[in-house]
């Protein structure tokens, strides 16, 4: 019995004695969440949302129904952040621009127990039947680049943000005649698609407006439909017209969808052709890369922080859960990325050292004082939050 005894005497000693060392080894210590006072996130959910908190917690969803890239992680961190800084558990869905695998996930959120819904880009039809189903169910959405819009139905009871594709037009066209001051009109080659994808018709119509000013002349439009290896496909459209002009017979490529810059700025590079100027609308890591590579030829581009935008669009759900009645429509005011201000240490994450206010929102939808005190409550108590990144799709019902 004595034998039994003893070890066990020997480990409680031995832990005391670690204790005691911790105790002293670091005296007057407090922990953060016990130094702080005030209310839990949890309680103040009670207060501000109560009707989406009755189990204690705030469930989003953020659905995009893109390929996974740049841009569409960009937007999905700046929701992730936001959301997870007031509190939030956010789970993300990535469709890979595959239709049938975005309607599935959507009709599995409708199925599933979330207070709040972002979804980005989705053609007009399509993101009205597949959001119906979410509304119904009484989840608050806020939507990015997608217009819940059917045969003069449209979605109400939720918030559209979109990039103002007008002003991202006007700006990067008004910087490519900038560089041709002695010329009018610019002669120009456009790159465009078939009509039917809303933010190119936007961009389109500018482009339009600018020709009928007599501000630039269309020399020839280069239509590419399927952005399915868009650098391959924008550099074989570009070579297969560029003998038909000239040295001296084209000012400059307008490219209004960075992904296919690359390609067309790389057939110029090969055809030795500088004397064409680049100017495009969209920015991405691999864009920063291509610009600094071709930087005789690409020499700004046009662009919003998508990151920005994705902070944004889950402040707006915020509000629209705290009972907050934001305006229905919201527009991301472009900035201007010009390559002589890059460097190869410039990526997406850290290019507000460059570009002037970008990323700053500030006075974007976040003046509402119980936001800044879910955030402080937050910031108190030490929580690991749940892991970052696309998660498998809910069952449909």
């Amino acid at each position: 019995m004595g034998r039994k005894i003893l070890p066990i005497i020997i480990i409680l000693s031995l832990s005391f004695a670690a204790c005691s060392r911790g105790i002293y080894a670091d005296t007057d210590g407090i922990s953060a969440a016990t130094a702080r006072k005030g209310p839990t996130v949890q309680t103040l959910f009670q207060n501000i949302m109560p009707g989406a908190a009755s189990d204690g917690i705030i469930k989003i969803a953020v659905l995009v129904n893109a390929v996974s890239d740049d841009n569409s992680r960009q937007f999905i961190e700046g929701c992730v952040s936001e959301g997870r800084s007031m509190g939030f558990t956010v789970d993300t869905f990535i469709s890979g621009g595959d239709s049938d695998k975005c309607r599935k996930t959507a009709a599995g959120i409708a199925g599933a127990d979330y207070d709040g819904l972002v979804f980005a880009y989705g053609g007009v039809d399509f993101t009205y039947d597949i959001l119906k189903p979410v509304a119904d169910s009484g989840i608050q959405i806020v939507t990015f680049e997608a217009l819940p819009y059917k045969d003069g139905k449209y979605l109400k009871g939720l918030v559209t943000t979109f990039r103002d594709d007008y002003n991202l037009a006007r700006l990067s066209l008004e910087t490519l005649i900038s560089f041709h001051p002695d010329r009018k009109p610019v002669r120009v080659i456009r790159f465009g698609c078939d009509p039917g994808i809303t933010f190119l018709d936007r961009r389109a119509w500018v482009f339009d407006e600018f020709k009928n000013r007599g501000l630039i002349e269309e020399i020839a439009l280069i239509t590419i439909n399927s952005p399915d290896n868009p650098y391959d496909s924008a550099w074989d459209a570009l070579a297969g017209i560029l003998p038909r002009f000239p040295p001296g017979s084209v000012d400059a490529l307008w490219v209004p969808w960075d992904v296919f810059a690359g390609g067309f700025a790389g057939a110029l590079e090969a055809a030795g052709r500088s004397d064409i100027k680049l100017v495009s609308i969209g920015i991405s890591n691999d864009g920063i890369h291509l610009m600094l590579r071709h930087s005789r030829i690409w020499l700004a581009s046009a662009a919003i922080d998508l990151k920005l935008a994705g902070t944004v669009n889950m402040r707006i759900l915020a509000a629209m859960l705290s009972g907050e009645n934001p305006k229905e429509a919201f527009l991301f005011s472009p900035q201007l990325v010009k390559t002589p201000d890059l460097n190869y240490g410039i990526n997406i994450n850290n290019i507000s050292m460059t570009v002037p206010g970008w990323g700053d929102g500030q006075g974007l939808f976040d003046h509402y004082q119980w936001m800044h005190d879910l955030k402080a409550a937050e910031g108190k108590y030490l929580r690991i939050p749940p892991e970052a990144g696309p998660v498998t799709a809910p069952d449909a019902p």
